[in-house]
């Protein structure tokens, strides 16, 4: 697409949002200000400019997409990847998109009669197990090309996404890798009992109550929860060799290691390195024209800020309730990729 051809487009959506928008306001001024006549004005203006604002937010949205010729849809993971979102954000602080917000944008890019490509922006430490998974196969479905671009850090479960992708590419000064799963419990047994803190179990099964952090652990409950660890090393070892053509013992010798983004290359972690422009041709090469990148996230607006903030309370308030009167919240162990 020319740079001229874009100035157009944007020219069109720019005079169409108008459009839209003084078609809205007169509309909403004839039915909120004109006719009524008991007093109730000053609401009728408010709802007049309401109805404008929400008329060029979604003129806007509507018009771009009908202008717009993009072919490869870009998806972002930048944040610890996690389930859900919001626990502990304020409300002045930019809600950051949980596992299935960007399986949602995935999967959205699949159904886009115009998106034949998908470009996977990482730039993650890593985070919970099961979400990372789940991304990599809404990644791993997407019908069409996937490149998985790194960018400053893509580690443990962002690696563990890239892994689902036909190309990883990374910057030079990219830390790649990571591949390795942490398990973790609090032990505050000692001070428990400094404190006068009696804990008296009531559970049935033998490793019910393996983590409870007010109890040492013996070396059944390590064992047991070693093995959980394990395992899910060996899976995280088995996808990437599957998704790099590897062999498992290649994987296994990073020993959970990050590097560089030439060594990573050695390693086979990576394909090539490059910039977004490279990537960019790169795309290009792989649809054999000149690609136009839009990006795919979730949309924010107040309600979902004010959720985020009402749920950020209700967490904290229900988990302190919680590691008070709660087994299950004591008997819970960490497990992360990273």
């Amino acid at each position: 697409m020319t740079v001229r051809s874009d100035r157009l487009r944007d020219v069109a959506v720019v005079v169409g949002t108008l459009a839209i928008a003084v078609v809205a306001v007169s509309a909403g001024w004839f039915l909120f200000v004109t006719i009524p006549d008991d007093g109730s004005q000053l609401a009728g203006v408010l709802l007049v400019i309401f109805t404008g604002l929400a008329a060029v937010k979604a003129g806007n949205s509507l018009l771009s997409e009908l202008l717009d010729d993009y072919d490869v849809a870009a998806v972002a993971v930048d944040t610890p990847i996690v389930r859900e979102g919001g626990r502990s954000v304020p409300l002045s602080a930019p809600i950051r998109p949980t596992a299935d917000e960007i399986i949602g944008e995935i999967n959205r890019a699949d159904q886009d009669p115009n998106v034949e490509a998908l470009l996977v922006r990482l730039d993650t430490p890593g985070g919970e197990v099961l979400p990372s998974e789940d991304i990599r196969r809404a990644v791993d479905r997407f019908d069409g090309p996937t490149i998985a671009h790194a960018g400053d850090v893509c580690a443990s479960g962002g690696y563990w996404i890239a892994a689902g992708c036909e190309e990883i590419w990374a910057h030079e000064a990219s830390l790649v890798g990571s591949i390795g799963v942490r398990g973790s419990r609090p032990n505050a047994a000692e001070l428990a009992e400094k404190l006068g803190i009696r804990y008296e179990q009531l559970a049935a099964g033998e490793f019910k109550e393996a983590g409870n952090p007010l109890s040492e652990m013996d070396d059944e409950e390590r064992a047991y929860l070693q093995g959980i660890v394990d395992d899910l090393y060996a899976q995280f070892v088995e996808t990437v060799s599957e998704g790099r053509d590897l062999d498992p013992e290649t994987v296994r010798e990073t020993e959970a290691r990050v590097f560089l983004g030439e060594e990573a290359k050695e390693w086979g972690l990576v394909d090539e390195i490059g910039t977004d422009a490279d990537v960019e041709t790169r795309l290009s090469d792989r649809l054999d024209r000149p690609v136009e990148i839009r990006e795919f996230s979730p949309e924010r607006g107040l309600a979902d800020r004010l959720q985020a903030g009402a749920r950020s309370v209700a967490y904290g308030l229900g988990a302190g309730v919680a590691s008070v009167v709660s087994d299950e919240s004591a008997s819970e162990i960490d497990v992360r990729v990273r």
